[in-house]
C-alpha cells in the first residue's frame, strides 16, 4: 500500500491530465449508449472542463450556501456540473422529493462511493446495504428501539446529566468562571452512546479536567474537513465517485476511520460474548430472565437475534450495528450546542421552556418528554428544522424513473415539463437543510428561531410546509425505508440533554 501511495504521490500533472480525460471518454461512450437520458436542466456554469464545480463546492464551509444562491436562480430542480462529464441534480421540489424518498433502496440507492466509504468507516452495517439486505438488518434492529427499550435508555441519559450536572458544580466551585459548553456536549453525546449503545462508560463525564479525553474521542476530534484536508485525500475524494476503491487506500482520513472502527470492536466483541454466556447460563430459567439484564442496544439485539436459536446477524453485522451509532457522536453534541445557542440568544424562550420543565418535580420520563412537554417538543422540532445534522442527502439511480413534479419546471431549451426523466446512473441531491429553511416553502418568517409554529401546527405550518412527509414535516431524519429508525433514541438524547441546558443554574 505505501508503494502505491508513493507511486500517486510522484504523479506529475500532465499524468492527471490524461487519467482524467481517460475517465471523460469512458463516460462519453457509456452515455452514449444509453436509451434514456436525464430531462436536460439548467443551472449554474462549469467553472472547469475536467473539474466541474467541484472545487468551489468542496471549499465552501458552507456548501448549502450555495445551492441556495443557485435554487433562487435556478428554481426548485437544477442541474450542476462535477467534473469529467458528470452532471448531478438537485431537487427541492417537494412531490418530487417525496417520490425518491419513498423508493429508498429500491430505485434510489447509495452511491457506490457512499457504500465504501461507510462499509470503511462502520463495517456492512443498515448504513450501506440496500434492497431485501437492509429490511433484514433494519428488522435485526428494530426491538433495540422499541418504545420499552427507549424507556430504558431515558434513564441511562438522565443519569449522564446528573453527573454532568455535578461536574460542573465542582467546577464553579474550583474557582472558574466560564465553561466550555460544547466540549462538554461532546462528552455527553460520547457517553450516552457508549453506555446505551455498548453498556460501555467511557468516563467522559466523570473529570472536570477537559484535556484529559477519552482515545475514541481524540481520534473522532482528529477528523480534517475537506477544506483542510491534504492535496492527495482531495485528489481521492474527487475521483471516489468514478473509483471507489480508492477510499480503501491507507490515507490520512481512511487510517483514522480504521481506528474508530476497530477501538470500538474490543468493546463490542467482549460485549457480544458476554451476552452470550448470558444468554447459555440463562437459558433454562425461562424467557423472561434469557438474555441476561443487559439492555444496550447490542446486548437486546443479540437477545432478538438468538430468541430463534440462532444469530442471523453475524459478529460483523452486529458490530457495524452499533458502530454507527457512533456516527451520532458529533450530530448530537453540535446540535444540543445549537439548542444553547438559540437558547442563550432567546432568553423568552428559555424562561419559558425552564418554566415548564421546572413542572416536573424531578428528572424526565419517556412519556413526559414524547407527550407531556409541548413547549420542549416545539424547541426541539425548531432547533432541527433550522440546524440540521446532515443538510443534503444523495443517492445515484439504480433504474431508469419518471419523477412527478409539485409544479412544471423549464428545461436547459426553454420546454416547460412538470415530470422529470432519469437515466439509470444519475446522481439526484436533495437539500434537506434547504427545504427545511426555504421561505418558500416555511414563509417569510423561516430564518427566525420560533418554537410557537410547533405548538399549533394546523393554523401555524403553511400549506406547503405540511406536504412534507417527514417526521413532523421536516426532512431531518429523511423519510421512506431509510426513514431514520433510531430518530426516537435521538429525540430522547437531545431532549434529556435540552433539559439539562435549559433548567441548570451554577
Amino acid at each position: 500500500m505505501a508503494s502505491i501511495i508513493s507511486t500517486i504521490q510522484s504523479l506529475r500533472g500532465s499524468d492527471i491530465l490524461a487519467i482524467l480525460l481517460f475517465i471523460f471518454v469512458v463516460r462519453l461512450i457509456k452515455n452514449s449508449r444509453t436509451r434514456v437520458h436525464t430531462t436536460k436542466l439548467p443551472g449554474p456554469p462549469s467553472e472547469n472542463f475536467l473539474v466541474g464545480l467541484f472545487p468551489a463546492i468542496a471549499g465552501l464551509d458552507e456548501p448549502l450556501k450555495a445551492f441556495e444562491r443557485w435554487a433562487k436562480q435556478y428554481g426548485t430542480v437544477f442541474s450542476f456540473p462535477m467534473g469529467l462529464g458528470r452532471q448531478d441534480v438537485m431537487i427541492w421540489d417537494i412531490k418530487a422529493a417525496n417520490h425518491i424518498l419513498a423508493r429508498d433502496t429500491f430505485v434510489y440507492q447509495q452511491s457506490s462511493f457512499s457504500r465504501v466509504f461507510l462499509d470503511n468507516m462502520f463495517g456492512r452495517g443498515i448504513l450501506s446495504v440496500e434492497n431485501d439486505e437492509h429490511r433484514r438488518h433494519r428488522k435485526a434492529l428494530t426491538p433495540a428501539f422499541s418504545n420499552a427499550a427507549i424507556r430504558g435508555y431515558v434513564n441511562l441519559f438522565n443519569d449522564s446529566a446528573e453527573k454532568l450536572k455535578a461536574t460542573w458544580d465542582t467546577i464553579l466551585d474550583s474557582g472558574a468562571d466560564t465553561i466550555e459548553v460544547q466540549q462538554w456536549m461532546n462528552r455527553l453525546a460520547l457517553e450516552n452512546l457508549g453506555v446505551a449503545g455498548f453498556s460501555h462508560h467511557f468516563g467522559a463525564l466523570s473529570n472536570p479536567d477537559t484535556s484529559i479525553k477519552p482515545e475514541i474521542m481524540e481520534v473522532f476530534e482528529s477528523f480534517e474537513s475537506p477544506q483542510k484536508s491534504s492535496l492527495l485525500s482531495r485528489a481521492f475524494f474527487f475521483l471516489g465517485p468514478k473509483f471507489p476503491a480508492l477510499l480503501k487506500l491507507p490515507t490520512q482520513n481512511t487510517v483514522k476511520m480504521r481506528r474508530i472502527k476497530y477501538s470500538m470492536k474490543g468493546i463490542a466483541d467482549d460485549l457480544l460474548e458476554k451476552t452470550k454466556k448470558e444468554m447459555m447460563m440463562d437459558s433454562g430459567e425461562g424467557d423472561e430472565k434469557a438474555g441476561g439484564g443487559d439492555k444496550s442496544i447490542i446486548g437486546l439485539l443479540i437477545k432478538a437475534e438468538s430468541s430463534s436459536g440462532s444469530l442471523t446477524l453475524t459478529s460483523e453485522e452486529v458490530l457495524a450495528q452499533n458502530t454507527l451509532f457512533f456516527a451520532g457522536y458529533e450530530t448530537t453534541s453540535n446540535t444540543l450546542t445549537w439548542a444553547l445557542i438559540e437558547l442563550c440568544r432567546h432568553p423568552e424562550v428559555q424562561e419559558r421552556l425552564r418554566e415548564e420543565l421546572n413542572q416536573l418535580g424531578g428528572d424526565p420520563t419517556w412519556e413526559q418528554i414524547t407527550l407531556g412537554l409541548p413547549y420542549l417538543d416545539a424547541v426541539t422540532q425548531e432547533v432541527l428544522r433550522m440546524h440540521m445534522p446532515v443538510d443534503n442527502i444523495l443517492r445515484e439511480t439504480h433504474q431508469d424513473d419518471i419523477i412527478p413534479l409539485s409544479k412544471p419546471i423549464h428545461t436547459s431549451d426553454g420546454s416547460v415539463v412538470s415530470e422529470l426523466v432519469v437515466a439509470k446512473g444519475q446522481a439526484i441531491h436533495i437539500p434537506i437543510g434547504f427545504i427545511n429553511n426555504s421561505e418558500e416553502i416555511w414563509g417569510p418568517d423561516v430564518k427566525e428561531f420560533k418554537p410557537e409554529r410547533w405548538l399549533d401546527r394546523d393554523t401555524s405550518l403553511t400549506g406547503e410546509a405540511k406536504t412534507i412527509q417527514g417526521h413532523h414535516h421536516i426532512m431531518t431524519f429523511s423519510d421512506g425505508p431509510r426513514f431514520c429508525l433510531g430518530r426516537h433514541f435521538a429525540l430522547a438524547n437531545f431532549k434529556v440533554g435540552s433539559e439539562l441546558t435549559a433548567t441548570w443554574k451554577g
